[in-house]
């Protein structure tokens, strides 16, 4: 198992409306060097959570404590530019395990995908809903079911539904990359060589 198994979450939410976000604003080019997947949290949006002197800055959201949780809300574009898995590595290393937006980048998208972080594309009203939902009462919780394919502010019932790959659906609740998956099948994939 390569990633955190999801089928339903309920979390609080992190909003950032901040629109465009692009992957090297997720994480900078200059933390691209490692291998492994882990320690990019600490690098994640890097540039504005820190001043040059390594400092926190106190008006962005990932250090502001009233906000928590392991879903990011984020604004229209998000992970546009470059298609580095770096980005969704370091959301997932940060500890999200869902981004919702009203529009990612395609490579993005896939990407989370195949890393363990569901990206969850909302109408842009749902999206601002949530986004006032938040700012009225941080504490508020949202419920992401990927069996149901839907989401839905628990403080006001608002749900709306979201598309999933089939394929991409089944890893993401397995923890499944696509080498677990093949991996999963390797007993089906001897006995049709066998009768090959």
């Amino acid at each position: 198992m390569a990633y955190d198994k999801f089928n339903v979450l309920v979390s609080r939410v992190v909003p950032m409306s901040a629109e465009n976000v692009d992957t090297d604003q997720i994480i900078p080019a200059r933390f691209l060097k490692a291998t492994e997947r882990t320690g990019f949290g600490d690098n994640l949006f890097r540039d504005w959570r820190y001043d040059s002197e390594g400092n926190p800055k106190p008006d962005f959201v990932l250090n502001d404590p009233t906000y928590s949780g392991k879903i990011l809300l984020a604004g229209k574009n998000f992970g546009s530019g470059s298609s580095r898995e770096h980005a969704v590595w370091a959301l997932y290393d940060y500890g999200f395990r869902c981004v919702v937006s009203s529009f990612f980048a395609d490579i993005f998208k896939n990407n989370c995908l195949n890393i363990g972080v569901l990206p969850v594309t909302v109408t842009a009203d749902f999206a601002d809903e949530m986004f006032a939902e938040v700012e009225k009462d941080p504490s508020s919780e949202v419920k992401v079911d990927i069996d149901a394919q839907t989401i839905t502010i628990l403080s006001t019932g608002r749900s709306e539904t979201f598309d999933i790959n089939a394929y991409k659906k089944e890893n993401m609740k397995n923890g499944f990359d696509d080498i677990d998956y093949l991996l999963n099948l390797k007993e089906e994939i001897g006995k049709f060589a066998e009768k090959a």
